[in-house]
């Protein structure tokens, strides 16, 4: 599965959709998501929670492992998908699109974000 170009991506495996009126969508990739295995469970940022860019605010249970959900950017936390709260399994399905993970008023985004090309690049790199 390719990278959608218009999204941007963190080192940490999330992507990010341009911020419109100041709030954006954040989700894991299906890179991430295929590392992960099967999602069982999400635990995702609490409507009104501050996330901060680079720190975890939250987790996704896999039938693998445990793995920390990081915030690629500072903000406050306006919805959580609850979609994928009652059928994790949307990350693995659908992670571009319906397993969106959260939104946020952005306050802050930090400038390490990468495009869909550098972000393949990492991913090929065996990071």
């Amino acid at each position: 599965m390719s990278n959608p170009q218009q999204l941007r991506y963190s080192k940490e495996h999330e992507w990010l959709s341009a911020a419109e009126d100041g709030v954006a969508t954040v989700g894991i990739t299906a890179f991430a998501a295929n590392a992960l295995g099967d999602v069982v469970y999400a635990q995702l940022p609490a409507v009104g929670d501050t996330v901060t860019a680079g720190e975890t605010c939250g987790e996704l249970e896999s039938t693998k492992s445990v793995s920390d959900l990081y915030s690629p950017v500072t903000g406050e936390v306006v919805e959580a998908n609850q979609d994928v709260v009652d059928d994790p399994a949307l990350v693995n399905s659908a992670p571009f699109e319906g397993g969106w993970l959260f939104k946020v008023r952005v306050s802050e985004e930090p400038e390490d974000l990468l495009s869909a090309a550098e972000y393949e690049q990492l991913t090929l790199s065996g990071n």
